[in-house]
């Protein structure tokens, strides 16, 4: 009964109560919005606005389609997301390693929900070893996981150094104990540290054993040790201290993809296809 343009037009003009700043916001001429507005009181038979030279007010009729104007538009921009957007159906049990959070990982999944609406994703965080493990048990069908390189099976998204990371306001002298934040065990970032302080002779103490990365980052800004991260993972707040520290060079890593033989193939694939496109997976801004 109401056109949807009519209706965003007069919604725009309630929520700003003026008709030059809902053109400006709409981009359009303040005659052509006082025309829609128009048009839309004669399809409703009622007066929706009252104006006078010096303010712009809602009648109560006005108020009335107010409520009517953002319920129909919400049911209008639910149906027109649901037939633009694939028609891929499914469940889709997908884990992530934690740390990966601080990536554009979260950003494509946004997308990927929007762009398939009735895939019904459901997401594990957690550490690496625990969603590998998940996924040969056939909990999950696709995971995203650190692992070393040049493993036979995934796909790898991209490599990352590893790098010592810490706070600037760290003070660590030559002759101390390493004060390490790592993974409890066990953790793939928890060994290279280890073996590369062991191998180099430098002597180590945990100082902080945590289970996500939010106690790391905690840890790491409260200025208690140091900690392991891809060297592009690195939050702008922290800083990279191998060679500030004389620390030992660690290796690579990769961002790998696995994913369970016996899971639906399209949502899967569907997925892949998403993060590989968007494979620069830096820290978010």
């Amino acid at each position: 009964m109401f056109d949807p343009t009519l209706l965003r037009t007069f919604v725009a003009v309630a929520e700003t109560l003026s008709f030059t700043r809902a053109a400006e916001r709409l981009r359009l001429s303040q005659p052509t919005v006082s025309q829609q507005v128009r048009k839309l009181e004669i399809a409703a038979g009622r007066q929706l606005v009252a104006r006078d030279t010096r303010a712009v007010a809602l009648t109560d009729n006005g108020d009335a389609m107010l409520g009517f104007a953002r319920s129909i538009l919400a049911a209008h921009d639910e149906a027109a997301s649901y037939f633009t957007g694939s028609a891929m159906r499914g469940r889709l049990r997908f884990g992530s390693a934690d740390d990966l959070a601080l990536t554009q990982l979260p950003q494509i999944l946004r997308d990927f929900r929007q762009l398939y609406p009735q895939i019904n994703l459901e997401l594990t965080v957690s550490q690496s070893g625990v969603l590998t493990r998940r996924l040969n048990a056939g909990q999950l069908d696709l995971v995203f996981v650190k692992r070393e390189p040049d493993q036979p099976d995934g796909r790898v998204v991209r490599r990352e150094r590893l790098v010592w990371v810490a706070h600037k306001s760290l003070q660590l002298e030559a002759d101390q104990p390493v004060p390490l934040i790592a993974y409890q065990a066990p953790s793939l970032s928890r060994t290279a540290a280890i073996h590369a302080l062991e191998d180099a002779g430098r002597t180590w103490r945990i100082t902080c054993n945590v289970r996500e990365i939010n106690g790391v980052l905690a840890a790491l800004r409260a200025g208690i040790g140091v900690a392991v991260f891809p060297q592009n993972l690195i939050p702008g707040d922290l800083v990279p201290v191998t060679t500030t520290f004389g620390l030992p060079m660690l290796g690579e890593i990769d961002f790998t993809l696995l994913d369970n033989p016996r899971a639906t193939r399209e949502p899967v694939d569907a997925l892949v296809a998403a993060i590989v496109a968007r494979s620069s997976l830096g820290v978010n801004a």
